[in-house]
């Protein structure tokens, strides 16, 4: 039932969600559009006093329409994805949030954003050097750095020219570039694998034995020495820990390990496993690495077959660790 106020449904809103304020219980007004929110704070910058007949006669109204709701809905895409949440797969929930940036009914940019590095780098080769600096410029500056940086020399010239051009940019403009660089990313060949070729097979080289692995990259140098040195970057080994891996991290990775699993892995007898050992120790409390150091030395000779598969058993707690987001790995150099 309407009960006649004298106020229109604005000022009616501009009443419930005043009220909500004095109880802190208006935070989903960040989810209105900026009209709606603009609309509703010009009603209440016209208000003063409302009585308390009127105030209860509002408040009795939207109560009798909240009991006559029988069921909501989000009313934007976000809202819906989030309902939903795992009852959609990935790939049509990507192909929904990329088709309503497309159409406009959503922020291009942060689709744009999502994109993988690849998509991201092959627009900042082919696109306007303009729009490539709003690109940049809208990025975190943690991936606009690692677009840039990966830039041929010249065009990175030009597109550090060009950001001085975008500090007038409008946000209608904004939106359109975005936009814009959307529908070219659309039209980027889509790979059926989304793993780089070099991250799968230094992942797979990850676990193949010492004399395999050397063998394998030797015969690559041969054949494709690019794609070698890529391979390369991407395996990690327990060598690799003391350039990988931050000191601090080592306590949290031997958590994950069985002792007697680490102890083997600690006797390896190369020369760079065993500063890999050595830094491991370091990395861990005097009475630790000492207690450690002892087991070690208790163990006697081991089969190289069994020192292999506990290195390889630390790597993998490392990488299920950094998969994990709880440490984080330290970007081989081009020079290793």
């Amino acid at each position: 039932m309407t009960i006649q106020t004298g106020l229109n449904q604005r000022q009616k809103a501009a009443v419930i969600v005043r009220l909500l304020l004095d109880d802190d219980q208006a935070s989903g007004l960040s989810r209105l559009d900026s009209e709606s929110q603009t609309l509703l704070a010009e009603e209440m910058a016209g208000m003063e006093l409302i009585d308390r007949q009127t105030r209860d006669a509002i408040i009795t109204e939207f109560c009798d329409r909240l009991e006559s709701v029988g069921v909501t809905f989000p009313g934007d895409l976000d809202g819906t994805l989030a309902m939903l949440g795992a009852q959609l797969s990935e790939d049509s929930t990507d192909r929904l949030r990329r088709r309503a940036a497309i159409q406009g009914r959503g922020d291009p940019w942060s689709r744009i954003g999502a994109l993988p590095a690849p998509a991201i780098l092959a627009l900042a080769n082919s696109e306007a050097v303009e729009m490539v600096a709003l690109m940049l410029s809208k990025l975190p500056v943690e991936r606009a750095s690692e677009v840039f940086v990966s830039l041929p020399r010249e065009r990175a010239r030009s597109v550090a020219q060009a950001m001085s051009m975008t500090a007038g940019v409008t946000p209608e403009s904004l939106q359109r570039v975005g936009l814009i660089l959307l529908q070219a990313a659309e039209a980027l060949p889509r790979p059926a694998l989304s793993t780089p070729a070099t991250d799968r097979m230094g992942a797979i080289l990850n676990f193949a034995t010492a004399d395999l692995r050397d063998d394998v990259l030797d015969s690559l140098d041969r054949h494709d020495a690019e794609f070698a040195g890529s391979v390369r970057k991407a395996i990690f080994i327990f060598a690799h820990i003391p350039a990988r891996v931050l000191p601090r991290d080592i306590p949290r990775i031997i958590r994950e390990v069985d002792q007697a699993v680490l102890v083997r892995a600690l006797a390896a007898p190369g020369e760079a496993e065993a500063a890999a050992a050595e830094f491991i120790l370091a990395s861990l409390s005097q009475r630790m690495s000492d207690g450690l150091r002892e087991e070690r030395n208790d163990l006697g000779k081991l089969r190289p077959s069994d020192i292999e598969e506990a290195m390889t058993e630390v790597v993998s707690a490392i990488r299920r660790l950094e998969e994990a987001g709880e440490i984080t790995l330290i970007l081989p150099q081009d020079d290793e």
